[in-house]
């Protein structure tokens, strides 16, 4: 069993690989007698720096495959929308809706709840995921990126990136043209305005929006 200093071990290996910029798929060391393998897709959906290989785009390809044939379908294909929609992401509740076009980078990362509804050409950047509750609405072109890079150019020169997760809870409606940054978690029962830029988290039950999106007021 790996103990914390281990662990901690492991970390600071890991930090120090992507400090480095070490160009290796994965970094090979030992935990309790054990080889441990850590890809660069781990290290993605864990929020560390990391590069896209070969394998990542491979997945990256997967679903545009499968958004090209789900955004090529008629409106009242609701049987083979879901079924594609099923495939491509990571879970999906009762009853989704999702209008064409419609555009991510992998699907498997990103969980929608039953009832979801997006507008128009929804863009969801899932290099860490997206977790949605039940019976959320997104207004066209509403933008969700968990993606970000580097603040040192010098370090973005190497193709490294990182991402952090987002996070929107029930009985949210996001308005349209609003974009919610990396790392945002936003309440159930909020309501976020058209062309927000959503940098911060906003509590459950209240209205929001603005660049940056603030709180407004709470909903009775």
């Amino acid at each position: 069993m790996t103990t914390a200093n281990e662990l901690e071990e492991l970390i600071q290996i890991a930090e120090m690989f992507t400090m480095t910029g070490n160009n290796n798929d994965a970094i090979r060391t030992k935990a309790g007698g054990k080889a441990m393998t850590k890809t660069e897709k781990d290290r993605m959906l864990a929020g560390e720096m990391y590069r896209v290989d070969d394998s990542l785009l491979r997945e990256i390809g997967r679903a545009q495959s499968l958004t090209d044939k789900f955004n090529a379908l008629p409106i009242d294909a609701r049987e083979e929308q879901e079924r594609i929609l099923r495939q491509l992401l990571g879970g999906v509740g009762k009853n989704p809706f999702i209008m064409r076009p419609f555009v991510c980078d992998y699907g498997s990362n990103t969980y929608i709840g039953d009832n979801f509804y997006a507008n128009y050409d929804c863009i969801i950047i899932d290099v860490c995921e997206v977790r949605i509750g039940d019976n959320v609405m997104l207004g066209p072109r509403v933008g969700l990126y968990t993606a970000t890079h580097p603040i040192d150019a010098a370090t973005r020169r190497q193709g490294l990136e990182y991402g952090k997760p987002i996070s929107i809870g029930d009985d949210v409606w996001i308005g349209g043209n609003a974009v919610v940054n990396p790392g945002v978690t936003i309440g159930s029962g909020s309501v976020v305005g058209s062309g927000s830029v959503v940098t911060h988290d906003i509590p459950a039950g209240v209205v929001a929006a603005g660049n940056p999106c603030r709180v407004i007021r709470e909903i009775d």
